[in-house]
């Protein structure tokens, strides 16, 4: 069933009972050279895209993931992080608890390659560098030429 959604004077197609930015619970299907089908909420499909999966996966394994976007061909977009803005805050978190965790510097910057952010933090390089922005202008860190520091309270 497709619900028709009007948004600033624009229908938009929305697949019923999903929105972008829902929380659901993802049962890994199938895996194909795009990325890996999943089961949402035990009752429609979407499609996790290899370049947005920082974390091994399995068929069967079950997951929580979110709604990253319900397309006009009513296929769904999966992501395994929070999608936007939103999904600051908890990595922002995860950056300041792993700076406390290893005395307070990470030699990790916006520079850095991919894979060892997504090593390190499980989100793409897009993410991280949004995470170390707030926190940076939020002055809980230093940015340094070979990595993060975390900001000295007085």
């Amino acid at each position: 069933m497709v619900i028709i959604e009007h948004k600033k004077g624009r229908a938009k197609k929305k697949q019923a009972g999903f929105h972008e930015g829902q929380k659901v619970a993802l049962l890994i299907s199938a895996r194909n050279q795009m990325g890996f089908s999943a089961v949402i909420n035990g009752t429609h499909k979407g499609m996790l895209y290899k370049n947005e999966i920082f974390q091994p996966l399995k068929i069967g394994q079950e997951i929580d993931g979110f709604i990253k976007k319900v397309r006009d061909d009513k296929k769904i977009d999966l992501c395994l992080q929070r999608p936007g803005y939103k999904a600051i805050n908890p990595l922002s978190q995860k950056i300041m608890d792993t700076l406390r965790q290893r005395g307070g510097f990470i030699a990790v910057t916006d520079k850095s390659r991919p894979e060892i952010i997504a090593d390190i933090f499980g989100v793409s390089k897009k993410a991280f560098k949004k995470a170390i922005g707030n926190l940076y202008k939020k002055r809980l860190i230093t940015l340094e030429k070979d990595g993060i520091r975390l900001r000295e309270k007085k």
